[in-house]
C-alpha cells in the first residue's frame, strides 16, 4: 500500500525502512545474529517490487543507504534493494545497532548526516523502535501505520530540500509502502 501527495523536481527524499520479519533466536544465537524467516524474504520480494516501480524509483532513488550491519537488516538490504537503480551507494554500520547498546534517533540521525552527499536521495535500513523514533522526530508524527512501531518490512518515505543536508527539523511524510 502506497499513499504519495505532490512533490517536484526540487526535493529529495529520505526513506526509513524497518527490517523484515526475522526469526526467533535460537539457543547460542544472539540478537545480531538473527536472519530472515521466510515471512521476512516474501517482504523482501515486495519491497524490491516497489524500489524498483518506476513511480518509486523515479521519485525516491537512488539514494545512499545506510545499513544496520546485523544479519536481518544486511539480508533485508541486500534481498529488497542491492544491485537496483534505487541504490547509490552503501554504508553497513555497526554503530545503528550492535546488541549491545541502545541506539537513539540521535544517534541514526548523526550517522545519516556523515553519509548525506545532498546530491542523492536517502535511505537508512535499521530496527524498531530506533527507525519509528526516527519517523517520529523528522515528521513530527506517526501515520496510524506506526503508532505501535513501524511495520517489519515497511518504508516511510519524506520530502527533504535538494540544497541541505538532512537535519533535525520537520519534513513531510509523502509515501509509505507496507507489505503482506
Amino acid at each position: 500500500m502506497m499513499f504519495l501527495s505532490g512533490h517536484n523536481g526540487s526535493m529529495r527524499y529520505l526513506t526509513i525502512v524497518r527490517h523484515a520479519k526475522a526469526t526467533k533466536a535460537v539457543d547460542g544465537q544472539g540478537d545480531y545474529a538473527r536472519p530472515l524467516s521466510p515471512r521476512g524474504e516474501r517482504q523482501c520480494q515486495q519491497l524490491r517490487a516497489w524500489a524498483t516501480d518506476p513511480l518509486s524509483l523515479g521519485a525516491y532513488g537512488p539514494a545512499s543507504f545506510l545499513v544496520s550491519a546485523a544479519t536481518r537488516t544486511t539480508q533485508t538490504f541486500n534481498q529488497a534493494f542491492a544491485e537496483t537503480d534505487f541504490v547509490a551507494n552503501s554504508v553497513f554500520s555497526e554503530l545503528i545497532y550492535n546488541g549491545r547498546r541502545d541506539v537513539t534517533a540521535e544517534d541514526l540521525l548523526i550517522d545519516l548526516v556523515a553519509i548525506d552527499p545532498v546530491t542523492t536521495s536517502l535511505a537508512v535500513v535499521g530496527h524498531n523502535p530506533t527507525v519509528s523514533e526516527l519517523l517520529w522526530l523528522l515528521s513530527g508524527s506517526l501515520p496510524a501505520s506506526a503508532r505501535e512501531g513501524m511495520p517489519t518490512g515497511s518504508a516511510y518515505v519524506l520530502a527533504l530540500r535538494d540544497d541541505e543536508s538532512v537535519g533535525r527539523r520537520l519534513y513531510e511524510l509523502v509515501a509509505e509502502y507496507i507489505p503482506d
